[in-house]
Formats: C-alpha cells, sequence, structure tokens
C-alpha cells in the first residue's frame, strides 16, 4: 500500500480523487492548499509516495509545490492536473521536474493508470537508491564465495571451532564469536554466513569500535535527509542492506550504554525508525557479534546492557589465539606463501616456500597479533627472501630476536640426527654472520674456524653472497686443507661428516 498526497483547493475534486485511489487500496491523503500539502513532505513525517497537486491554487500554486517535493524528495514523482492546461504550461511542469500532466475534467481509470505508473517510478527509484547506498557501503566488503579452506587448522581447538561453525550455521541463532586480535573472528562470522540460509542474501559488516556513537547509529539505521548538518539526502542504514541477510556487528563491546538500548530494540522488535524519521522499518535480519574484549566483565561492571549480553550471546564460538594452536603455523605458512608470493616473490616455491628453521623459529615466537600478525611476517620475509625459500635470515628482526642469545630453535617435525644436526650448524653460522654485519673474517672469528672453511658453509647454507673476485680461491682451497679439528667443519660432499661430533 502506497501513501498518495493529493493537494486540490476543490474539495469536490480533493475528495473524488481520493476515493479513486483507496479503492486502488492506497493510502490518501488530503489537503487543501500547497503549504498544507506541503508539511505532509517534510523530514520526521511518513514518506509519501506520489504527489497530485493542482496547479492554480491560493498561496502556492503547483509549481511551487513541485520544486519544493524535489528539494524535499527528489525521488518522489510528482503529477500536476489543471482545467486551465495549455502546451506552454504542460512543458514548463515537464522541465520543473513533473513526472506527469493531467488536464480536467479526466476518468477515474486515466488516473488509476497514472498513478500506477507513478509508483512503478517510485519502486524503480528506491531500488536504484538502494542499489547505490549497497554499492557505495559494500564496494570494500563484497560478500564472497567463501570455503573452509580460508580458516587454516587442523588442531583440537581449530576442528572444535569447526564443528561449531557447522551446528549453528544453518540456524538463525544469534552467534557472539569472541577472540583476541588478529584471531580471524570476521572469517568466522562469513563461513556461518556461507553456510545459512541466508546465503544468497547480503553479508553487511559494520565496525563499531571506529565510529562515534553519532556516526554509528546513523551508520546502522541511517537518516533522513535534513536529520542533522550534512544530512543532504536519505541514506539507508546497515540494518536496512542486511534485509534478508546477516549483519556483522565487529567489536560490540564497544558500542556505548545508548546505543546499546536502540539495539536491544532492533534485536527485540526487528523494526527501527531512521534517525530524523518517523517511518518504521521492519527487517529479516541475522545478527553476528564478535569481540576481544571480556563482555561479562562489562555487564558485571555496568558499562554493557545484561539484556543486550543475552540477546547476542545465544551462541558463543571461541576463536584460539595463534600461540595456542602453534602446530597450524606450517599450514598457515604455506596458505600466506601461496597467497602472496606471486605478487610479492615470485621466485619463492609454493610447495616448500620455507625453511624447517624458519618454521621453528616462527614456532617459538609469542604471536601477540596472532594470525594477521604471522601473514604480515611471511609477506615481509618474502619481501626480502633470496633463493626458493624464505629462511630464518628473511624473517623480520622482531620475529628472529624472539630466542634467548644462546638458544637454539629445534626443528619441528622427524628429522635424521644428521639432517638435525645440520640444520644447528647453520643456525649458528647465520647467528654469527648476522651479528658480525656480514663481514666474513668477523663471522669465522666468531665462529672459530678458519675463513675459507666459512665460505664454504655460507655456499652451503645460502647465507649471504659469496663474492666473485677471491672468494671461489678460497672455496678451493677449502676442499684441500686439514681443518677437521675446527669447530664446525665437515668438509666438501665426499668428504665425511666427522666434524658434526665437535660442532657444539
Amino acid at each position: 500500500m502506497a501513501r498518495i498526497l493529493i493537494i486540490d483547493d476543490n474539495e469536490t475534486m480533493r475528495e473524488g480523487l481520493g476515493a479513486t485511489v483507496r479503492r486502488m487500496g492506497h493510502e490518501a491523503v488530503l489537503a487543501a492548499s500547497g503549504d498544507e500539502g506541503l508539511k505532509h513532505v517534510a523530514p520526521g513525517r511518513p514518506a509519501v509516495d506520489f504527489v497530485i497537486t493542482d496547479l492554480k491554487m491560493e498561496g502556492k500554486g503547483g509549481l511551487e509545490v513541485l520544486k519544493a517535493v524535489a528539494e524535499r524528495d527528489p525521488d518522489c514523482p510528482v503529477m500536476i492536473a489543471t482545467a486551465f492546461g495549455t502546451v506552454e504550461t504542460a512543458v514548463e511542469a515537464m522541465r520543473t521536474g513533473a513526472y506527469d500532466f493531467i488536464q480536467k475534467p479526466f476518468a477515474p481509470e486515466v488516473v488509476r493508470l497514472k498513478v500506477s505508473r507513478a509508483l512503478e517510478l517510485r519502486a524503480e527509484r528506491r531500488a536504484r537508491e538502494r542499489a547505490e547506498a549497497e554499492s557505495a557501503a559494500l564496494r570494500d566488503d563484497v560478500a564472497r564465495e567463501y570455503r573452509f579452506a580460508e580458516i587454516v587448522g587442523e588442531t583440537p581447538q581449530m576442528r572444535a571451532l569447526f564443528q561449531t561453525i557447522e551446528k549453528v550455521a544453518p540456524t538463525d541463532a544469534s552467534v557472539y564469536i569472541h577472540g583476541e586480535s588478529g584471531t580471524g573472528k570476521e572469517l568466522v562470522a562469513r563461513a556461518i554466513h556461507a553456510r545459512s540460509k541466508r546465503a544468497n542474501g547480503p553479508f553487511v559488516k559494520v565496525n563499531c569500535g571506529a565510529l562515534t556513537e553519532t556516526l554509528l547509529e546513523s551508520e546502522l539505521f541511517g537518516h533522513e535527509r535534513g536529520a542533522f548538518t550534512g544530512a543532504i539526502k536519505r541514506k539507508l542504514g546497515r540494518f536496512e542492506l542486511a534485509d534478508k541477510g546477516t549483519l556483522f556487528l565487529d567489536e560490540i563491546g564497544d558500542v556505548t550504554p545508548g546505543l546499546q538500548l536502540k539495539l536491544l530494540r532492533v534485536l527485540q522488535e526487528r523494526e527501527f525508525e531512521r534517525v530524523g524519521g518517523e517511518e518504521t522499518i521492519k527487517i529479516d535480519v541475522r545478527v553476528l557479534s564478535a569481540t576481544h574484549r571480556d563482555i561479562a566483565n562489562d555487564v558485571a561492571t555496568g558499562r554493557f546492557r545484561e539484556d543486550l549480553y543475552y540477546r547476542l550471546h545465544v551462541v558463543p564460538c571461541e576463536v584460539p589465539p595463534l600461540r595456542d594452536r602453534k602446530d597450524d603455523i606450517p599450514r598457515l605458512c604455506a596458505h600466506f606463501i601461496a597467497k602472496l608470493a606471486p605478487r610479492t616473490n615470485a621466485s619463492i616455491d609454493q610447495a616448500h616456500g620455507i625453511t624447517d628453521g624458519a618454521l621453528a623459529r616462527l614456532g617459538l615466537y609469542g604471536w601477540p597479533g596472532n594470525v594477521r600478525e604471522l601473514e604480515n611476517v611471511i609477506e615481509q620475509a618474502l619481501v626480502f627472501a633470496e633463493g626458493t625459500a624464505i629462511d630464518v635470515g628473511a624473517l623480520p628482526a622482531s620475529v628472529r630476536g624472539g630466542l634467548p642469545e644462546n638458544a637454539l630453535a629445534i626443528p619441528g617435525g622427524e628429522m635424521s640426527l644428521p639432517a638435525l644436526l645440520e640444520d644447528l650448524e647453520r643456525q649458528l653460522i647465520q647467528r654469527a654472520y648476522d651479528k658480525s654485519g656480514g663481514v666474513k673474517t668477523e663471522t669465522a672469528r666468531l665462529l672459530g674456524i678458519k675463513t675459507s672453511a666459512l665460505y664454504y658453509k655460507l655456499e652451503k647454507y645460502g647465507i649471504g653472497t659469496i663474492e666473485s673476485r677471491g672468494d671461489k680461491a678460497l672455496q678451493n682451497q677449502a676442499a684441500d686443507a686439514d681443518e677437521e679439528e675446527t669447530m664446525l667443519e665437515d668438509g666438501p660432499p665426499g668428504g665425511g661428516g666427522g666434524g658434526h661430533e665437535r660442532s657444539r
């Protein structure tokens, strides 16, 4: 049912048009003058879908009404009706923005036809407005096809998380996602939406912690034109845009107490009004929320409403921090290398793109920034990596320095003793090389080996850059030198491996 405003100073004509409109099943709002009619097209009043106005009236005439409606609600079509119609008047009305022009007297069937066409135009304009609002609001947040592969993990904590997602997704229950910053709470929300019966609807997110209370209210519920300074046109809110889909309220713990009450009402009643408006908008939205805060503690201290907490906390979903699932680090690294290497460092082998030593070092780091920090570390390491794999030397200093001064990283997984000893040797050489600033003679001194032996080791483990001028000769000398007594020497290929017993 549409709301149609009829403005005419002739009571018989006004009532006749009203009766025709009501028989079509619409609401007729009648006004005897332009000034009276424009009171119904104002901020805070229920929206008008179509205006039929007489051309010649005392006070404001039809053309003035047309211009005022165009300023207040550009999408509302206006039809001019007059007994004094001329070609010039019709042209002027159409140039001013009139949807149509009708000359008195007119048959009811003509009025019905024009009303139907005008309402179709209004619906098209509203659909375009919604599409433009969705495009602007969701341009950087397109709900893409989602796969569990984007949530990487096979540890018991992650398997439990996957089971929760699978169970809760087909329902319409509100899900409360809790986890530290960077753990992937939004990925969990997207996975729930993708597996729900609303998967074909929109997935709309709002970062509640990034906006002030006033801006967040407008972002959530929208506003009418003129609702506040700067509101030059109507804006659809995220609740409205998420109709028949899912709304993800990220960092819900940062919402102010004043706005918490309005959120509670929407969750309970499934309806709201835009800021500055009186029209009640009904919605069908599933709400997912997430936060890194301890909301239960905020409830106990009175900072967060208990009734809203229980509305959101129907199904709790805990996302574990990375430090509690370090066995997933190799899988996450492989995922990020496959994702980032093609555009960052194409020479990296996507199947074996990181050494065991680098993985061991990552496993000993604390990861305060969780999975997000790991992705940043891998991207930075790809930039500085040489060869086909990320080695310890390519990792950021903050990660490389995450070990005690004299500690060595024990590689994970099953390794033979010779392979394990080689990895420890490589770490010792890398540490000395970094400490000496890449000066090879100083590196050899710190290790207690001859420079000629060091060159062979540097080449063997791909550490640093071997110079070409006199370095090749030193490498050749290393093959003939008797250096078995040095701390790390195990000789060139084919020369035996007895040096490992003395490497520690």
